[in-house]
């Protein structure tokens, strides 16, 4: 019977559907959804994103089959025999780390950054903001386009299973259900929660990557970037383990967009004045050759590196899109400092009158 249901595409189409009203059980159950402030544009983006999503994958599906016995006839179901154990941890590994990298380029290039924008725009957590994307990242999202190869050379049980494990993960690290929460005040179970949160994505981990930003000594926007796994953070230097959970959600500096602008840029544009996804936009400059005084409180600030900020030389966000982060840094008492905003200080985020130079 298991074999059967592995075999089917059709059952991974299920099992999404399974998870959805499984963790959105809980969180109508729980009052999350009762007391959620979302709006009419945060229910059209998430709903729609979802049935963006589910259109990609027929698309990838159905195309790649019908182009893949024209141009590779010999390739259809060639791997069908390959063992599970082989087939599924290859797939799974595939898939997650081609969604690294992705995931993180739609924060480090701009173009990508205006489809993936829609997805940090949540204000809060939930499982169908899982689902927050635009058409055009679902159309380039290269999971739609492996499980469909995968699906092609005949590794149907292995992508059914992967699409199962993946969207049982992703699903609850976006869900309001925050399970790893309840388990890390078990202290007995520590060790077992540290091998798993340095395998898997937990809660925890993913809602770091959601936090408005760094400023809270919790989020980390610009990292932990894994959909599955938190072993490509790890290897590749962006990964953030605080066990802890940011309270506020969304973007530094939200121009509330249409729920059409967000899921169909650039064939709908956003008619709010500087927007990312209005017409024509571009990133502009604030940086300066001096030195802004101010007197800063005790805490953590962030401090704009990338010359984009409006409210320079303090981070606005605008560093999305770009490979280069704010830099976080700490006061212990009230004090009167000198901020570079030329960017070119060696001893940042202070002045050191580099811009004299200049």
């Amino acid at each position: 019977m298991i074999s059967d249901l592995l075999n089917s595409p059709s059952t991974g189409k299920y099992a999404v559907l399974f998870t959805i009203l499984f963790f959105g059980g809980i969180e109508t159950f729980a009052g999350h959804i009762k007391n959620s402030n979302r709006t009419r544009d945060d229910w059209m983006s998430e709903i729609g994103g979802f049935f963006l999503v589910s259109f990609a994958s027929f698309v990838g599906l159905f195309g790649i089959s019908y182009l893949g016995k024209i141009i590779f006839p010999d390739a259809y179901y060639s791997m069908a025999g390959l063992s599970l154990w082989i087939a599924a941890p290859l797939y799974m590994i595939v898939d997650d780390l081609a969604q690294y990298w992705y995931h993180r380029s739609a924060h480090e290039h701009n173009f990508l950054w205006k489809h993936h924008r829609v997805h940090h725009a949540a204000e809060q957590m939930g499982v169908m903001v899982s689902f927050r994307n635009s058409a055009m990242y679902f159309l380039f999202l290269p999971n739609v386009w492996i499980a469909a190869i995968f699906t092609f050379l005949g590794m149907i049980p292995a992508t059914v299973l992967g699409l199962i494990v993946k969207q049982l993960i992703v699903a609850s690290s976006h869900s309001t259900f925050k399970w790893d929460e309840y388990v890390y005040k078990i202290k007995a179970l520590s060790p077992v929660m540290w091998v798993i949160e340095h395998i898997f994505v937990t809660p925890s981990f993913h809602y770091a990557h959601h936090g408005k930003s760094k400023a809270d000594n919790i989020s980390d926007p610009n990292g932990n970037f894994g959909n599955a796994f938190t072993l490509w953070d790890q290897l590749f230097g962006t990964a953030t383990f605080t066990r802890k959970f940011p309270t506020e959600f969304g973007l530094q500096t939200d121009s509330k967009d249409s729920w059409s602008a967000q899921l169909f840029y650039p064939f709908v544009t956003s008619d709010k004045p500087g927007s990312e996804l209005a017409k024509g936009h571009k990133k502009i400059s604030s940086a300066t050759n001096e030195a802004i005084a101010v007197e800063l409180e005790a805490g953590t600030h962030l401090w704009c590196q990338c010359g984009f900020s409006s409210k320079a030389p303090f981070c606005d966000g605008s560093h999305h899109g770009t490979k280069i982060k704010p830099i976080a840094f700490e006061m212990k008492k009230k004090r009167k400092v000198k901020l570079c905003n030329c960017k070119h200080t060696k001893a940042s985020p202070f002045c050191d009158d580099t811009h004299l130079k200049l």
